[in-house]
């Protein structure tokens, strides 16, 4: 049975071995304001999704891992789904997402309806990576149809 829950303390070990960019100080920051989930399979730990607010006051993925033996099972877009859902019931109608652009991850976000909307590039010395593509998706509830459907 698949479970999502938001990021505890316990949850530590687990997504230290996901996530090696996130400083401690900001770990217990996701813990103390719920910023973050963690996805198991049974009680098994699988996934982890951690999001910040943009301009503080839109939703910011800005990390999605599932463990490599657990990818490509659906894991991330049940996090993603959960994630999305999560913020329309807190009253937030945009998402934004990035990843680079040598990534393969920027198909799996358009698949789930996010858009790209810009890119950033750092030429900083010693700080240098390949462009940021920006994606954002408009999760309101919309009557008569679904407002991120293309064509």
């Amino acid at each position: 049975m698949t479970r999502i829950s938001y990021v505890q303390e316990s949850d530590r070990a687990f997504w230290y071995q996901l996530d090696r960019h996130l400083p401690e100080a900001e770990f217990e920051r996701k813990v103390r304001e719920r910023r973050g989930y963690v996805l198991r399979e049974g009680e098994i730990p699988v996934g982890v999704l951690r999001y910040n607010l943009f301009w503080d006051n839109t939703p910011f993925c800005t990390l999605l891992y599932v463990a490599r033996e657990f990818q490509h099972r659906g894991y991330g877009r049940k996090l993603m789904e959960h994630w999305e859902q999560d913020m329309r019931a807190q009253g937030y109608g945009m998402l934004l997402t990035s990843t680079q652009v040598d990534e393969e991850a920027q198909h799996f976000y358009r698949r789930l309806g996010y858009r790209d909307c810009g890119g950033l590039l750092v030429d900083v010395p010693g700080y240098e990576q390949p462009m940021e593509l920006f994606l954002v998706k408009d999760i309101r509830q919309v009557r008569g149809g679904d407002r991120n459907r293309e064509g």
